[in-house]
């Protein structure tokens, strides 16, 4: 079975209008409706994330703590 999906809107006086779709003319299907609801903006997920993360790794050599600690696992 196929499935369809349509971004539509319900008008005031309750009205849902679909795309022209001839395969589904004069048939029975069920319909689903579910409410959309905003995304949270990307901008604030980030600096979300930076805030809570800022400063985590104090080093700023780390490259050299990686080399010795490859250096010392295959020796």
């Amino acid at each position: 079975m196929r499935a369809f999906k349509f971004n539509t809107r319900i008008s005031e006086d309750g009205t849902i209008h679909l795309p022209f779709t001839p395969s589904l003319f004069n048939r029975e299907v069920e319909l689903i409706v579910v409410p959309k609801f905003e995304k949270k903006s990307i901008k604030k997920a980030g600096r979300a994330f930076v805030e809570k993360w800022a400063g985590f790794l104090k080093s700023n050599d780390t490259d050299s703590s990686k080399f010795d600690y490859l250096s010392e696992k295959y020796k």
